[in-house]
């Protein structure tokens, strides 16, 4: 009610205005008035209709003057009865106005206290979150470095400044009397009145202290608006870095926790905990057909044009520490200076439960969390790179195939190629500069390949050597990542930071790339672990000046950045372009099988693999088909050799000077020291290389015989590679000779003749011996004499002059022996004297050693003729000898003698021959197995060995097929993990 009778003095106090208008020039118009008056509904003024606003609750609610104790009014008597309106509507109209005042006043005061005790509240009723703090990120622990709760709780008035911000009602009550006083005195002061009421509004004594609070609390807002732009700029760059870093660190937490998580899938997989069989991962599928597609010679215009990841830069430029940190393990050799990237290395990255290295033709399984094992892993590249490097060379373009499986990789397949040099130093070749610029060309001229080039950023730029063979691969830059390493060395040496910038942005370099990365590799110590690096990498980059002046992105930095980059982009080019690689090879695959239609349209399509495992076979069984030969057969063919083998020693070196003595006992004797001698030193050795030598023959014989329609030239080269290396390898057993000698010495000794078939067949066996080289005795006459007076007139033929000597000099031998048939093997030196005499009267010059050349064939064939007509006379002789030869002229100890040798030959045979079925014919086949295994694992002794176009187009037409079988089941597990 006191409102309403209050608003009605307002209107009152509007309409004597409006009616009396001393001091003012015409009426006062509606908009002229103060906001108050124009609040409030006029009754006189009909067209305006306003409304009073109604009084929020909420400002009952938490108004903080409820709160507080009040202060015991003291009111003014009053006095009731009749006052005219001029008197009272002054004081009113300031009650009104000291009202609204306080409404506001109250409010700015009470809702500020309000929301602070109402802060506190809500902060009390949270719960204790720091079990589950795993959860939330860590910038809402970390919110109070951004927001000032202490400057916001003073900036606050606490309870004693609101309770002096309350009204003092005495001096209103005062105030109020001074202004009925005041306003007695007439209409004139109105508009003072209204301007009064503004400044008590604004500057009146009661909200003084808390107009002054509220400007202490906004000094500091005056303080920040004096900072210049450029520290505001910077400070906000500041904390954008920072925010963009705590977010990289609760990404790589939670990255961290989710590669622990799928490990503890995957190691539950490994386990059966599933009972589930694992397929192939998409990356290993991939690298298994890029490794098919190595291998496969593109003759028929396919070329490999599937994507990926080609690592190059210049020497020591980091190329090898950042593939190491991708694939977070230090695996290979490293070197001051010193080039150890010998020959390029294919690492296929994939994600697997355990962090282990595997190369593709091994079974080894390297464990990356053990030192020793890194070590081991380390060799063993260093020494295939050695093995694959030939003699004479540096680097080799042999690929080394490396499985790297870990939680959390990204999956891909770099390529690790040698470092591209300047110049070339001592103990290089002299080609290797241009050995390893075809080597990155071959690589980078791929379409689809995605060069990662780095850069040292620690030298000039106008060092640099790779960038501008990758500019000349690579011009417009649509599948280049350019990598600035050493970027800590950079900062730290370079004068100009904007330089860093400029080779970021590739403005130093003619070459164009997709991205820019800035990494750190290390302090360059070599025994820094890759978690190490990480943290010294994250830390250099959140103190560098680089990312404060936005000279660096935050998307620019870290090698893990460049490593989700790296991914996408490769699996990017993937999609695009195997489906089309797929295609070319279908193509491909239809031309081959067309062309062997065409060309062998009743053979099969044997590889070289299975053309091998064909003649490996066929060897096999020829081998086998050994043991079926007789034992009459290789005593036969056993005997035979070594008599061809030891006739000459027999005739030459025991039987022709024993035959020179004066008597039988003298004969015997001289036989059996040279049988003796002949037996300790030669015969066994003699008699085994036979042995050998005929187990060679049988199974060459074998080996090369045609077998009809069902031989197939197209092995003859690999059997007789076969059959050499298998006899090169075999050795006949070292006992063979010692118990070969004391059969021997044994069937020499035995001089009994049991029956006159042996007789006779050793006078059969001594006359083929004698004729045989008698035959050959009469050779080498003709040969020195040369062709007889009927091949003259028959066949036109003549004597040399030297042949016409050895004939003159025959001629007068022959007459010396029809004079002395007894004569001895030897002629005297008076004899020589003799002939040469003789011939040189009729004009025929001869040296001595001519003459005893001469005389040794024509005695040889004298005395062989001798012997022969001595073998007719002892056919009748088998009588005589077992009467040993008494009271008989005849003497036939030379029968004997070939009786023993025959013995013998049989004898050494028989053994042999027991040697060869028993024991060298298993061992022979087991060489052939060794070397046909050793072949089959050098695929290139089987090109080398196996070719032709046959071969060669069975061969691509297996490969495309395995490339294409490949290549679809590959596209078809990348659209199921689309």
């Amino acid at each position: 009610m006191w409102r309403l009778r209050r608003a009605a003095v307002a209107c009152e106090v509007c309409q004597s205005l409006v009616k009396h208008s001393s001091g003012i020039k015409g009426s006062l118009p509606l908009q002229k008035l103060h906001l108050v008056s124009r609040s409030i509904y006029h009754s006189h003024y009909p067209t305006l209709k306003l409304q009073r606003p109604q009084l929020r609750t909420s400002f009952q609610q938490f108004s903080s003057l409820t709160n507080l104790p009040l202060r015991k009014l003291k009111f003014s008597p009053i006095k009731y009865g009749y006052q005219p309106r001029r008197n009272f509507w002054p004081a009113r109209l300031a009650t009104r106005l000291l009202k609204l005042r306080y409404l506001i006043l109250g409010s700015a005061v009470g809702g500020g206290y309000t929301a602070k005790k109402t802060f506190d509240q809500w902060k009390d009723m949270i719960p204790d979150l720091s079990e589950y703090k795993w959860i939330v990120p860590d910038i809402v622990w970390e919110i109070d470095e951004y927001i000032d709760f202490e400057k916001i709780r003073k900036a606050l008035p606490n309870s004693e400044d609101l309770v002096k911000l309350a009204p003092d009602f005495d001096k209103i009550v005062e105030s109020l009397s001074l202004l009925k006083d005041f306003f007695t005195s007439g209409h004139k002061l109105v508009s003072e009145v209204i301007g009064a009421s503004d400044l008590l509004l604004l500057l009146g004594s009661p909200g003084e202290t808390a107009f002054r609070a509220t400007d202490h609390g906004s000094e500091s807002d005056k303080h920040f608006r004096k900072v210049s732009d450029k520290e505001k700029i910077d400070q906000l760059q500041e904390e954008l870095l920072h925010t963009q870093l705590k977010y990289q660190r609760i990404l790589e937490r939670l990255e961290k926790e989710n590669k622990e998580l799928r490990k503890l899938v995957l190691q539950k997989d490994d386990k059966g905990i599933h009972h589930r069989k694992l397929k192939k991962s998409l990356i290993d599928m991939y690298s298994e057909v890029l490794d098919v597609l190595s291998d496969y010679d593109a003759s028929y215009n396919t070329q490999d044009h599937l994507p990926r990841v080609v690592v190059v830069g210049d020497q020591s430029a980091g190329k090898t520490s950042v593939l190491e940190m991708i694939a977070q393990a230090r695996i290979f050799p490293r070197g001051s200076g010193e080039m150890m990237t010998r020959s390029p290395v294919k690492v296929t990255l994939s994600e697997g439960p355990h962090h282990v290295a595997l190369f593709k033709d091994s079974s080894r399984e390297f464990d990356l969390t053990k030192e020793e094992d890194l070590a081991a892993l380390r060799h063993e590249i260093e020494l295939r790179m050695r093995k694959n490097v030939k003699e004479g060379c540096t680097v080799s373009p042999e690929t080394i195939s490396l499985n790297v499986k870990g939680p959390g990789l990204q999956r891909m397949v770099l390529v690790d190629l040698p470092g591209v040099i300047n110049t070339v130093t001592s103990g290089m070749a002299p080609d290797t500069k241009e050995t390893i610029f075809s080597i990155s060309k071959a690589y980078m001229q791929n379409p689809n390949a995605i060069i990662l080039c780095i850069q040292d950023g620690s030298v000039d730029a106008e060092r640099s050597i790779v960038t501008d063979l990758v500019s000349q691969m690579d011009p417009h830059g649509r599948r280049t990542i350019f990598v600035l390493t050493k970027v800590d060395l950079a900062e730290k040496n370079v004068a100009s930071p904007s330089r860093i910038q400029q080779i970021i942005e590739g403005k130093l370099f003619p070459m164009k790339a997709l991205g820019y990365f800035a990494v750190v590799t290390g302090k360059g110590n070599s025994s820094e672990s890759i978690e190490a690096i990480r943290e010294y990498e994250e830390e250099f980059f959140q103190n560098s000046k680089l990312l404060k002046t936005s000279m660096l992105k935050a998307h620019q930095v870290t090698t893990r950045n460049l490593s989700l980059a790296v991914s996408d982009c490769f699996w990017k080019m993937v999609r695009e372009s195997v489906e089309q690689q797929a295609d070319s090879f279908k193509a491909t695959r239809f031309n081959l099988e067309t062309e062997w239609k065409n060309n062998y349209p009743r053979l099969r399509e044997l590889d070289r693999n299975e053309l091998f495992e064909k003649a490996k076979n066929e060897i096999l069984d020829e081998v086998i088909s050994l043991s079926q030969v007789t034992p009459k057969h290789w005593e036969e063919i056993l005997q035979q050799s070594l008599w061809e083998r030891v006739s000459t020693h027999v005739i030459e070196n025991i039987y022709l000077p024993a035959a020179q003595t004066m008597n039988s006992g003298t004969f015997n004797t001289t036989v059996d020291i040279k049988l003796k001698q002949w037996t300790d030193k030669q015969l066994p050795n003699k008699a085994v290389e036979v042995a050998w030598e005929t187990l060679q023959e049988e199974f060459s014989r074998f080996m090369t015989e045609p077998k009809g329609k069902e031989h197939d030239d197209i092995f003859d080269k690999l059997k007789e590679a076969v059959k050499e290396e298998s006899i090169k390898r075999h050795k006949w057993n070292d006992f063979a000779e010692d118990s070969l000698r004391v059969i021997q010495h044994n069937a020499l000794e035995d001089r009994s003749i049991s029956d006159k078939q042996q007789w006779d067949a050793a006078i059969y066996f001594m006359e083929e011996a004698l004729q045989a080289r008698l035959k050959d005795t009469e050779n080498a006459i003709e040969n020195m004499v040369g062709p007889d007076w009927k091949k003259r007139w028959l066949y036109w033929k003549n004597r040399t002059q030297e042949q016409c000597v050895h004939n003159e000099t025959k001629n007068e031998l022959e007459k010396m022996l029809k004079c002395n048939e007894e004569h001895p093997a030897y002629l005297a030196s008076d004899e020589i004297t003799t002939v040469r005499k003789n011939l040189e009267s009729r004009g025929v010059e001869v040296d001595p050693s001519l003459i005893k050349d001469t005389w040794h064939q024509v005695y040889r064939r004298h005395f062989l003729k001798t012997a022969l007509n001595h073998c007719n006379l002892c056919r009748r002789g088998f009588y005589y000898y077992q009467r040993h030869f008494v009271d008989s002229e005849l003497e036939c100890n030379d029968v004997v003698l070939f009786w023993r040798i025959q013995r013998m030959l049989a004898i050494t045979a028989n053994t042999l021959r027991q040697q060869l079925t028993n024991t060298e014919v298993r061992r022979l086949e087991k060489n052939v197995k060794e070397v046909l295994e050793d072949f089959a694992e050098d695929g290139e002794k089987k090109i080398k060995l196996l070719t032709g176009k046959r071969v060669q187009l069975a061969e691509d037409l297996k490969k495309v097929r395995e490339i294409q079988e490949k290549l679809d089941a590959f596209i078809e597990a990348l659209h199921q993990e689309k």
